[in-house]
Formats: C-alpha cells, sequence, structure tokens
C-alpha cells in the first residue's frame, strides 16, 4: 500500500482499560517465561519492587532525583505552527525530550538504579537500540557509583555513534553485538546471557515494556508518570482532555506510559505508531501488531513477527529505537483489546516529519518520535480545527542527525 500510515484496529472491546487476570499478565499476554538460573532473581526483583513501590521513603526519593536530576516535571508545549500547518487541530507535545539526557528513558532508569541499590547489587547491565536507554543507563551508574556494560547492536553501534562515545566517557562499557542483523534483538539476546551469568552481582535494567514479569509492570509503572503529569497539564492549560493521544511504540515504554494517563477516559482516543519501514514484507518492518503473531520471546507471551514456525524473524527500521521484532505484553492486551489505535508509518514518511518539524517548531525531535508525528499530522487533519492532540516527544534527534543526513545524501557525513 502506498500511504504513510496504516490502521490496524483490532476487536473492538470495552475502555476499562489493563485487566491483571493473574500477577504478570495483560489478559492473555505477559508471562515469566525463563530459565531456570534466572526465575529467583525475577522473584527477587518482584519482591523488591513490591515492598518498594508504595515506601513513602522509595517515592520521596525517586520524586527528588525525578525533580532535581532528571528534570521533572517535563513541559507541555503548544505547537503553533504545526497547529497552523496541519488544519487547526491543536498540537500539544509532551516534551520528554528535554529530559537529563535526552528522553523518557531516564524515568524508568533512575528507578530501577535505586531497585539495583536495595537489593545490594553493585553492578548493572542494560540493552539498547537507539541509544538513548544505554545512556540513560549509564548516567545513573555514574550517578550512584555501579559497574555498567551496555549491549548494543554493531548496527545500531554504526548509526548511533554520538550515544557510543555519552556512554562511554559516562564510564560505561559498550558491547558491540555481531549476531543476527546487529540491532536491537541481538543486543536483548545478549545481555540476557550475561544476567544469566552473573544473577548474583547484577540487576538487568530492561529498558521498554518487554521481558518476563515483573518488568513489564515495572517499567510502566516508573514511566506512567509521563500520563498522569500530560493528564494534569491539559486540565489546567486547556481545560479539558486531549480528544486524541499519540506515541510511537516499539517495545513500548514511552507509549505505555503516556497512555495510561488516559486509558479510562473514554472521551480519549489513543494511537500506537509502529514502524512500519520499508514496506509490508516479511522483514522489511517492526511492525508487530500490524503483522506479528501471538508468541513467545525474551521471556513473555506477546505479539512477534515471526515465521510459521514460531521462529522470530527479523525487522528493518530507520530508527533505531523501533527497530525490535515484537511489542510489550501490556501493548499486546491494549490492541487486542480495541482500547488502542496501532498504525505503521513508513521510514520515508519519519524523515520527512523529522524535517517538517525541525523547520516548523524549532524541535528536532527523534526518528523514533518522528514516527509520532506523521500519525498526529494525519489525525489532525481529520479531527479538525478545535480536537486536541497530544503527542509523546519522547526524544531529540541530536542523535539521528548524522543518519538522517546520510539518508539524504548530504556530503560530508
Amino acid at each position: 500500500m502506498s500511504t504513510s500510515t496504516e490502521s490496524n484496529s483490532g476487536i473492538a472491546a470495552s475502555v476499562s482499560g489493563v485487566v491483571d487476570e493473574r500477577p504478570g499478565y495483560f489478559g492473555e499476554f505477559g508471562g515469566a517465561y525463563a530459565p531456570e538460573v534466572l526465575m529467583g532473581a525475577l522473584g527477587e526483583v518482584e519482591a523488591v519492587y513490591n515492598r518498594l513501590k508504595d515506601d513513602a521513603q522509595f517515592q520521596k526519593e525517586l520524586r527528588q532525583l525525578s525533580g532535581e536530576y532528571a528534570g521533572r516535571p517535563s513541559h507541555l508545549t503548544f505547537a503553533p505552527r504545526l497547529t497552523e500547518a496541519w488544519g487547526g487541530a491543536e498540537i500539544w507535545l509532551k516534551r520528554e525530550d528535554l529530559n537529563h539526557t535526552g528522553s523518557h528513558k531516564i524515568n524508568n532508569a533512575l528507578g530501577q538504579a535505586l531497585l539495583t541499590v536495595a537489593m545490594g547489587k553493585k553492578r548493572i547491565i542494560a540493552e539498547t537500540g537507539a541509544g538513548q536507554h544505554g545512556v540513560a543507563s549509564a548516567t545513573v551508574a555514574a550517578r550512584f557509583g555501579l559497574e555498567c556494560t551496555v549491549y548494543m547492536g554493531e548496527e545500531d553501534v554504526r548509526r548511533q555513534k554520538l550515544n557510543v562515545f555519552r556512554m562511554e566517557l559516562l564510564g560505561a562499557k559498550v558491547v558491540p553485538v555481531t549476531s543476527g542483523t546487529g540491532t536491537l534483538k541481538d543486543a536483548t539476546n545478549e545481555a540476557m546471557r550475561d544476567w544469566s551469568k552473573n544473577v548474583d552481582t547484577t540487576h538487568y535494567i530492561i529498558g521498554s515494556a518487554i521481558g518476563p514479569h515483573p518488568f513489564p509492570t515495572i517499567v510502566r509503572d516508573f514511566q506512567a508518570v509521563i500520563g498522569h503529569e500530560a493528564r494534569e497539564q491539559m486540565l489546567e492549560r486547556t481545560g479539558a482532555l486531549p480528544d486524541a493521544v499519540v506515541a510511537c511504540v516499539g517495545g513500548g515504554s514511552n507509549a505505555i506510559g503516556i497512555f495510561h494517563g488516559f486509558l479510562n477516559d473514554e472521551s480519549v482516543k489513543i494511537y500506537g505508531s509502529e514502524a512500519g519501514g520499508r514496506g509490508d514484507d516479511l522483514g522489511d518492518n517492526g511492525a508487530s501488531v500490524t503483522f506479528g503473531q501471538v508468541g513467545f520471546f525474551h521471556g513473555t507471551k506477546s505479539l512477534y513477527i515471526q515465521h510459521g514456525n514460531g521462529q522470530i524473524e527479523n525487522v528493518h527500521s530507520v530508527s533505531a529505537g523501533l527497530d525490535y521484532p515484537g511489542i510489550g505484553p501490556e501493548h499486546a492486551h491494549l490492541a487486542v483489546s480495541g482500547r488502542v489505535d496501532y498504525r505503521r508509518v513508513r521510514d520515508d514518511a519519519a524523515l520527512e516529519a523529522f524535517q517538517e518539524i525541525s523547520r516548523l517548531e524549532g524541535i528536532i525531535p527523534a526518528l523514533e518520535s518522528s514516527h509520532s508525528f506523521v500519525l498526529a499530522k494525519q489525525l489532525a487533519k481529520e479531527l479538525g480545527r478545535g480536537a486536541r492532540v497530544l503527542v509523546c516527544l519522547s526524544g531529540r534527534g541530536d542523535k539521528d542527525v548524522v543518519e538522517v543526513a546520510q539518508l539524504l545524501g548530504r556530503e560530508g557525513f
């Protein structure tokens, strides 16, 4: 198909939000399907998190760090020129790009760093695609005096050189992963192997809403600050809730964070933009909701792009952070229930949005976030004047400038 965004509306259902039928499950998705060597570590993480999540001192320390160190609350910004150019629907931006380290990833990294300290462990590991979670993990490791190793696919090391140096500058060891396609899936594989060997001394800070229970819940809870803030800010600034909320979705941490502020608001339509890549053929995209099937990968049951025999397929996206063959289990539930409409956005449309947002608003968005703007533009035209579209600007695009320049054929890059 030739359109840049295409809908996968799912099965109609109520808007009651997430249903936890069993601990660690969201409807039929979730669970902890991990090697026996990791079950004890997963149990430890769950027990410590359950003990601390409602602890007043833990919450106070997290709020203080989030404010004084990370810069929360992040701003809500009205985009006047996008509003005018796109037909009159008001465009509002939740500015996670203004956080310390340049993305939403610091929210989860800070929370899990506190869990690491509480468990008495001295080393953290992380996987990263675009490098933003790697930078956030390296940052909190420096802040708390922890050893840090970050696994990053060889292809992502190439296209995210700036973030690689940032991680090394912060004291982290960056390990390029050469297996598979050298992208996020392969980096996650290696991080899992490391954790299996070093569970006694190491905590794995999973960066997205993926992996075995309790990680999808933990990441969701630490990222839900985005949606809670955005809801309050929209009511304060406009006197009303947005008509539509849009966020990009790879594994889905920024999206699940902002969605959770609005899941129970029936008037708010929620949209996820996933990686449409080069096209609809197997291996040319990372649109896990559109083309995925129910399966098991990286410790959880969710929707994955796979062969008929269950083997996970290689995927593609111009955006390293969306270059993953699956989606978090809570997103899979929201897709199947119909509460969230996930639509795929092609590489070329995301590249065009990257440039358009830069020119019209003086904001260079991450390539991941650029996928959201493509969908927001379409929704603005559909909804028209008087409507309000809220976009999660999950990260800044400094990291992508050289790669985009090369893709656009600019000499000297």
